[in-house]
C-alpha cells in the first residue's frame, strides 16, 4: 500500500508577479492548483518545509493529499520552477486528482540485485542503466512509488527491455502499446572493449626516415661566376 504523503498549504488572493515576488521575500513559495472540473486556485507554501519535501523521490512521483486551510485534496505535482542558480524554489503547479480516472506519472525505477548478476560479479562487463524512471499509467489507488528491477539473474549480453519488468496489478506501460519498437531497452550488460590505434600500412619506418632526411645537412648552394 502507498505511503500518504502530505502537503500543508494555506489559500492567497494576491496574484501577479508583484505579489509572487512579496511572497518569496516572505519566505513562501506561490503555487496553484487545477483540474478535476474545478475553478483553479492560488496557494501558497512555507519555502523551508516544502524544500525538505522536494528532496524526496515521492515529491514527483506519488499521489499527495494537499491541505489547504484544512480541506484536504488529491494531487499530483506537474511543474515546478526553481531559481537558475539559488537553491530556491519560484512556482509550483498541481493537479487534482478524480480518482476514478486513470492517472499517467513518470516513477523511478530502483534496481536491484546487480553486484549479486554474473555482470556484476564479471571483470570486463559494464552495467548500464539507459533508464532511471519511466512512465506507467493506473487509477491513483493503484500508483507505485518505483518499479523494481531484478537484475540477479543478469549476464554479459543480456538486455532488459521495458517489457521484461514486472509491473503491479492495475498498472500498465502506455508506450508499450505503441508496437514493439518503442520496447526500449532499460538495462544492458556489455563487455569493455579497448580501443588500439594501428599504424597505418606504410607508415611504420616513414617517420624515421622523414626524421633522418630533415636532419641531413643542406647542400651548399653553386657559387655564381664573378661577371667579367
Amino acid at each position: 500500500m502507498a505511503q500518504i504523503h502530505e502537503l500543508a498549504a494555506s489559500g492567497r488572493t494576491d496574484q501577479g508577479k508583484g505579489a509572487s515576488r512579496r511572497l518569496r521575500r516572505a519566505g513562501q513559495v506561490p503555487a496553484v492548483v487545477y483540474g478535476a472540473g474545478e475553478t483553479p486556485q492560488n496557494i501558497q507554501f512555507e519555502h523551508n518545509t516544502l524544500a525538505l519535501a522536494a528532496r524526496n523521490e515521492w515529491f514527483t512521483s506519488s499521489i499527495l493529499d494537499l491541505l489547504i486551510d484544512g480541506k484536504r485534496q488529491k494531487v499530483l505535482l506537474r511543474d515546478v520552477q526553481k531559481h537558475p542558480f539559488k537553491p530556491q524554489l519560484l512556482h509550483l503547479d498541481f493537479l487534482r486528482i478524480n480518482e476514478n480516472q486513470a492517472v499517467r506519472v513518470r516513477v523511478p525505477l530502483h534496481f536491484v540485485n546487480q553486484e549479486k548478476s554474473p555482470a556484476g560479479k564479471a571483470s570486463g562487463v559494464v552495467v548500464s542503466h539507459a533508464m532511471t524512471d519511466m512512465e506507467v499509467s493506473c487509477l491513483p489507488k493503484d500508483l507505485p512509488e518505483f518499479l523494481e528491477v531484478d537484475l540477479v539473474e543478469l549476464k554479459l549480453g543480456d538486455i532488459v527491455h521495458m517489457s521484461d519488468i514486472r509491473l503491479p496489478d492495475g498498472v500498465e506501460i502506455p508506450e508499450l502499446r505503441l508496437g514493439k519498437e518503442h520496447d526500449h531497452p532499460v538495462v544492458t550488460a556489455q563487455e569493455i572493449r579497448e580501443e588500439v590505434e594501428q599504424t597505418p600500412e606504410g607508415a611504420e619506418g616513414a617517420a624515421p626516415a622523414e626524421a633522418a632526411a630533415a636532419a641531413a645537412p643542406a647542400e651548399p648552394a653553386p657559387a655564381k661566376k664573378e661577371e667579367k
